[in-house]
């Protein structure tokens, strides 16, 4: 059986570059991945996005969506297995917000700016976001972190994937951004759950655990 490939969505404020790390360890098991760049607007923009990277692909891929791009990976067809990390698994009507609530413990630590975006502010990201990550990680990853749109984290999905689709969830244990039990209420909506003790960004406090989960997925392992 052909090795599915691996396509790791990422979450508001992030990029694909932070998923270097995990993407780099993935290569080196000979899996091809990519990192589609969302920021495209809306919900829909990128849902598209990733549908667009789905379709191209001669095997169907295992797709990661790490926070809200859990609620993206919702929206897509043509997924072999679909992993949710610290994810939002949003059925029809729900959202990111919606699912995190008015008391997510990522609020604290946002700013909202003049045009409407949201911004993670710099001297709270590494409690929120990278807490268990090394000093050099943290400044890496907090130096790549951008405006949101306020349009994408408030956008439903028009399908359920994870109702036919394979899927594991990866609670975060000590995730200050999605709160533990949040995560796991999501996770009930999976087919398989497997926690880790680590912060949001799992992808890089915890590389090659997540890679190694990937890894066997890719071999089609689907327990």
């Amino acid at each position: 059986m052909a090795l599915r490939p691996v396509i790791l969505v990422h979450g508001l404020w992030h990029q694909p570059e932070h998923f270097a790390p995990l993407a780099e360890a993935l290569a080196a098991a000979g899996l091809a991945v990519t990192a589609p760049r969302l920021h495209r607007g809306s919900f829909e923009a990128d849902v598209a996005a990733v549908q667009e990277v789905v379709d191209v692909r001669s095997v169907p891929p295992v797709l990661l969506g790490h926070s809200y791009g859990g609620a993206v990976i919702t929206d897509v067809t043509g997924a072999a297995h679909l992993v949710y990390l610290a994810g939002f698994v949003p059925d029809l009507g729900e959202s990111s917000v919606s699912l995190n609530g008015r008391d997510g413990l990522i609020n604290a630590a946002l700013r909202v700016l003049d045009d409407g975006s949201t911004e993670v502010r710099p001297e709270l990201a590494d409690e929120h976001l990278y807490a268990d990550c090394t000093p050099e990680q943290q400044a890496w990853a907090r130096s790549l972190l951008v405006p949101q749109s306020g349009r994408s984290g408030r956008g439903s999905p028009t399908r359920t994937a994870w109702r036919d689709t394979p899927s594991t969830y990866v609670v975060c244990t000590e995730d200050r951004t999605v709160a533990p039990a949040v995560q796991r209420r999501m996770a009930e909506r999976c087919g398989t759950v497997i926690e880790l003790e680590a912060s949001h960004s799992a992808y890089l406090s915890r590389t090659a655990d997540l890679a190694a989960i990937l890894v066997a997925l890719a071999n089609g392992d689907d327990r």
